[in-house]
């Protein structure tokens, strides 16, 4: 059994059991957290599509962590200007374990 839900503007396949980093979610470690936007749902070889949700599904899972990505470098030149910019951004993300998928 597996979804595709929606949260933070993407798109994530998950299973009971699977853990992955999504953008930042309200609540701290061990709180449970219902993901409502489920656009498939697939069960036993019955996969059900929704137009543009599935009615009724959710994805309930745990808060593993609160945490800030890696530090992506930002790096602006112009040749010949003496024009040199660095920047850094560090993303903060929720990671989330699957408990259970209802549909």
């Amino acid at each position: 059994m597996y979804a595709i839900v929606m949260t933070g503007g993407k798109q994530y396949k998950v299973a009971p059991g699977d853990t992955f980093k999504v953008e930042t979610l309200e609540g701290e470690k061990g709180a449970v957290v219902e993901l409502s936007d489920v656009l498939l749902v697939e069960n036993d070889g019955a996969v059900t599509v929704g137009a543009p949700r599935v009615s009724g599904a959710k994805v309930t899972a745990e808060v593993v962590r609160q945490g800030r990505g890696k530090k992506v470098l930002v790096f602006k030149h112009k040749r010949r200007k003496s024009y040199r910019k660095m920047n850094g951004h560090r993303q903060n993300f929720t990671e989330l374990l699957v408990k259970s998928i209802t549909a």
